[in-house]
């Protein structure tokens, strides 16, 4: 029993994990920043928040296939933390309209395929079936990440960039796009797998 307990104590607290967490902490920092009285000290403080927690998806992954620290508590959390990351940020950039009109639709899609593809992954995990993370899916991450990194500056981004704004608004319309697609690829994985069954 207590030689047991060390290890999973390094497990829980292992560099990849600690990375995890870290994003799982930025995110209500992410909202209480956006939440703030529209300042731009509060939006440039969010993004680099925002951009902390996006570069520490790369490389908590990256870490634990280097040193061989992948754990099943790592496998849980990293994708809830990405999804809960991506889910605040698009619910606040919406409540303070920097996402309106027909964008909305783009954010809708991007948070509805979020929603399916945890469904199924739960669903094929019980079947023992293992959905490799596409290429394509990695640049949906990439430019979902990139295009709410140029929305969360938003007005404040636009006095150093003008067009910011625009900027993520058309990357966020081309993640939505890419992540129909890759949508569709775990859809059909997991409708044949329900045939099956």
């Amino acid at each position: 029993m207590s030689s047991a307990s060390p290890m999973r104590r390094s497990k829980a607290f292992n560099l990849p994990n600690m990375l995890t967490y870290g994003r799982l902490v930025a995110v209500p920092l992410v909202v209480a920043l956006m939440f703030w009285p529209e300042d731009h000290w509060s939006r440039w403080a969010a993004l680099g928040v925002f951009a902390v927690a996006a570069i520490t998806d790369y490389f908590d992954g990256y870490f634990a296939r280097a040193y061989a620290q992948q754990s099943a508590l790592g496998r849980m959390l990293d994708p809830i933390a990405d999804k809960l990351l991506v889910a605040a940020s698009l619910l606040m950039l919406v409540a303070d309209k920097t996402i309106h009109g027909w964008a909305l639709w783009a954010a809708i899609v991007i948070l509805c395929r979020e929603i399916l593809v945890s469904g199924l992954r739960e669903f094929l995990a019980e079947l023992r079936v293992s959905v490799p993370v596409s290429r394509v899916a990695k640049w949906k991450t990439t430019l979902q990440l990139l295009a709410l990194g140029f929305l969360i500056a938003g007005p404040a981004g636009e006095t150093v960039l003008p067009g910011t704004v625009v900027i993520g608004t058309i990357l966020l319309w081309v993640a939505a796009i890419l992540t129909i697609y890759t949508g569709w690829d775990y859809f059909k994985t997991g409708i044949r797998h329900v045939i099956e069954e």
